[in-house]
């Protein structure tokens, strides 16, 4: 396993598969897998946080299926990449910065860390019509956190995860209900950041996200490659 000192940021539709793509990058070049849902999601259910106001704000927009509020999102997620950095260790994001208050301000901070060519842009390229049926039939481990790909599992009533065997479990935000508040919420306040960004010069590697995962991420890594040469 490669280690690099870079920082790299994949966007796309929720169930894009920027999850299982950020996971497969982490372990190619030794990054910091950075998943902010999963980092707000255990504060919003830590115990000794549960009589805290601003938790239970933020958890009641989480799991309605709405994008947290800026301010709070960019201050945690500033504070855990600056400790990475401090250590020598690239990272690597799922869908964050969201909205364009955390992007214009995040993303500096990642050029400070990274330089401007340590940084690599990503688009996971779905129809939105697959992005629901991705969310509606996700399942993920309550053990190690790892997600289900049904489409390739044997069983269509999967039970136990294939990773560590532990109890599989559905969250709320992927509820059908909730699903096309999740992709309203993308197209309005995340998807403007990709159009930022050009305008800014960086580039938009756009990746067909539809095929099988590895060969999304055959993909995704040339241009990072091509970028460390």
């Amino acid at each position: 396993m490669r280690t690099e000192n870079i920082a790299v940021v994949i966007y796309g539709l929720p169930g894009s598969g920027k999850g299982t793509q950020a996971s497969l990058a982490a372990h190619a070049y030794g990054l910091v897998n950075f998943d902010t849902g999963h980092h707000l999601e255990s504060l919003w259910y830590d115990p000794k946080r549960q009589k805290d106001p601003l938790i239970k704000r933020e958890r009641k927009l989480f799991e309605e299926g709405k994008l947290n509020t800026p301010s709070f999102v960019l201050a945690e997620v500033s504070k855990a990449v600056r400790a990475i950095a401090k250590k020598g260790l690239g990272v690597v994001f799922s869908g964050s910065p969201r909205t364009m208050y955390e992007a214009e301000r995040l993303i500096p901070l990642l050029v400070s860390l990274y330089k401007k060519k340590g940084v690599f842009f990503f688009f996971l390229d779905v129809t939105q019509k697959d992005a629901i049926e991705r969310n509606s039939k996700r399942r993920l481990c309550a053990i190690c956190k790892a997600p289900l790909l049904a489409k390739y599992y044997p069983s269509t009533k999967p039970k136990f995860c294939p990773v560590c065997a532990g109890p599989l479990y559905k969250r709320t935000l992927d509820d059908k209900t909730i699903i096309p508040k999740r992709v309203k919420e993308y197209n309005e306040r995340t998807a403007p950041i990709l159009k930022y960004l050009k305008k800014l010069g960086y580039r938009i590697n756009k990746v067909d996200g539809r095929p099988e995962p590895f060969k999304v991420f055959q993909l995704l890594k040339k241009p990072v490659n091509n970028g460390l040469r």
